[in-house]
């Protein structure tokens, strides 16, 4: 086997997603052949090479899950908290193998998330260039103007940098309407600061939906496990059709 960057490499082997393999390599977690790593370009294989990850070492995954789960509100989206708060890993019970959540909802949100062991499909489905719609509504405490809506459509600046443009409608008018928001991105927080951004604030806010897989009858806190069809239409969505979707523990 051929030498790979070390978040790849934790990546497909279900330790984390490579945005979050990234982040144990920086804070020094990652040993390879007793050695800390905390260089990013840092080459390794998984054959031949011993890594370990919080001093337990690490093994490619054996089976591949995909998981829906509708996340509760006050829960965070983590696999450990300093803080001691709920975590979706409490929460998720009767897993054989390691998962991790597919990207995030802040701690206040709710609804859909996916959690998985399969490195490269957590990358592709978070990347914004890979334009996977993520659908939400949400209750704010007042009603942006017509022209408010174009700028939030078109895009505003959080922290230097323009959002990418987004879906906006009104589901319900009301003193605190409900609208749906799609987004191809998902920053922290976003959609809480753009609204923000026009002196509003969000009261409610639920993702429904991530590319065609829907929350659907989900109560809080319950998840279940992807089937073949669906993993094998995401995965075609994010043009992994090298991938083998059969792999799926169901």
């Amino acid at each position: 086997m051929a030498q790979e960057r070390l978040q790849k490499i934790l990546a497909h082997a279900g330790i984390a997603s490579r945005r979050q393999a990234e982040e144990l390599i920086l804070e020094g977690r990652v040993r390879v052949n007793g050695t800390v790593i905390t260089e990013l370009g840092t080459k390794a294989d998984l054959s031949e090479d011993h890594i370990k990850v919080d001093g337990k070492l690490i093994r490619p995954a054996k089976n591949l899950v995909y998981l829906a789960f509708h996340k509760p509100k006050n829960c965070m989206t983590t696999t450990s908290d300093p803080e001691g708060r709920e975590t979706v890993m409490d929460l998720i019970r009767g897993v054989k193998e390691r998962v991790y959540p597919v990207g995030r909802l802040d701690y206040h949100s709710e609804g859909l998330l996916l959690l998985t062991n399969d490195g490269e499909f957590a990358n592709r489905i978070t990347a914004a260039s890979r334009h996977v719609a993520k659908i939400y509504v949400v209750k704010v405490n007042g009603t942006l103007t017509p022209a408010q809506e174009e700028n939030f459509r078109n895009g505003v600046p959080l922290k230097g940098r323009m959002t990418a443009p987004a879906g906006l409608k009104i589901l319900k008018r009301a003193a605190n309407p409900w609208y749906e928001v799609r987004l191809i991105e998902g920053r922290q927080n976003q959609i809480r600061l753009m609204f923000s951004h026009f002196g509003l604030l969000v009261e409610k806010l639920k993702r429904v939906k991530i590319g065609f897989l829907e929350l659907g009858p989900l109560k809080a806190g319950q998840y279940r496990h992807l089937d073949a069809a669906e993993v094998g239409r995401l995965k075609k969505l994010l043009k992994m059709d090298k991938e083998n979707s059969d792999a799926v523990d169901s």
